[in-house]
């Protein structure tokens, strides 16, 4: 007699932040999106996200950057364990829960990093042990950052930023983030761009020869000055403090400093552990900025931890 191995009635999964090394933004489209260009770098800042059996669908979030996340059916991990279930036949409700340490509207992909983490830890609750390629599709769909997510490490981004290629990258990074006080919404950033690019040519984004001669390196003395954001002026126009802190970070020894996405969490480079840490005392002291984190990069994608199982 075949043993069936009892169902888990929750399954955990950690993913990580993402930083745009190179974010290059073309000319809106006439659906209004922007081609982009951009190398997405994944790093050592998580969330966790646990998926558990319910009677009705729901989400609760906890953690020290847990303030400002929607709790409603416009929750992005939400609409990720609804878009699996429609696509793996499941009727069963499911309870999200997500403690937070990706800062929220910091451009640093919180929300789609927790859709990423939702897809991966339904699929293991509830069996269905999709191909990669569903799962994949159903992140696209979700937003432009989730699919980069659930693959993580060092990647360039096309279309929307869901078209993903790897890249020939070496080296770990040592990364300081820089948190502001509030947030900023990406359409705001977006329209920032467009007007103080309005009249311009903008040409079509292709990566930079400069950033793939840097990755391929893995020297980040040759990384830092090739960080670029095409929307980093847009976003200190709506924040002009990010300016600041900008120059503070490159003042205390960065080797290079973006602002990440949209803003405005600001990303700097330095040299080694022992720099990062010196960059983030200074910063902290500076009082500059709200709150600094580090981490290292590149780091894995969505993955599962761990499942709770029934006796």
């Amino acid at each position: 007699m075949t043993s069936v191995a009892p169902t888990p009635p929750s399954v955990t999964a950690r993913v990580p932040a993402k930083v745009n090394l190179e974010l290059l933004v073309g000319a809106p489209r006439s659906d209004g999106y922007h081609p982009l260009s951009t190398v997405f770098h994944a790093v050592r800042l998580y969330d966790e996200v646990t998926v558990t059996r319910a009677q009705e669908w729901g989400v609760s979030v906890t953690g020290s950057q847990s303030l400002g996340v929607p709790l409603d059916e416009s929750n992005l991990a939400l609409r990720a364990a609804r878009r699996l279930a429609e696509l793996g036949g499941v009727e069963d409700a499911v309870h999200i829960s997500i403690h937070k340490d990706i800062p929220v509207a910091g451009g640093m992909a919180g929300g789609s990093a927790d859709a990423a983490a939702t897809l991966v830890a339904c699929d293991a609750l509830w069996g269905l042990a999709l191909p990669r390629t569903q799962l994949d599709q159903a992140a696209s769909e979700l937003g432009s950052d989730v699919p980069f997510l659930l693959a993580g490490g060092t990647s360039m981004g096309s279309g929307r930023g869901e078209i993903l290629a790897p890249v020939l990258a070496r080296g770990t990074y040592h990364w300081v983030f820089a948190l502001s006080e509030g947030g900023l919404s990406t359409p705001d950033v977006y329209a920032e761009c467009d007007r103080l690019r309005a009249g311009r040519r903008i040409p079509d984004p292709t990566p930079s020869p400069e950033m793939m001669q840097a990755l391929r390196s893995g020297d980040p003395r040759a990384l830092g000055p090739a960080l670029t954001n095409d929307l980093q002026a847009a976003a200190i126009s709506l924040m002009p403090a990010l300016g600041d802190v900008l120059d503070a970070g490159l003042e205390f020894g960065a080797l290079g400093g973006v602002v990440s996405g949209s803003g405005p969490t600001v990303a700097f480079l330095a040299e080694d552990h022992e720099s990062a840490l010196d960059l983030a005392v200074s910063l902290t002291a500076s009082g500059a900025v709200q709150d600094v984190r580090r981490a290292t990069g590149p780091a894995h994608g969505a993955q599962v931890l761990g499942a709770s199982r029934t006796a």
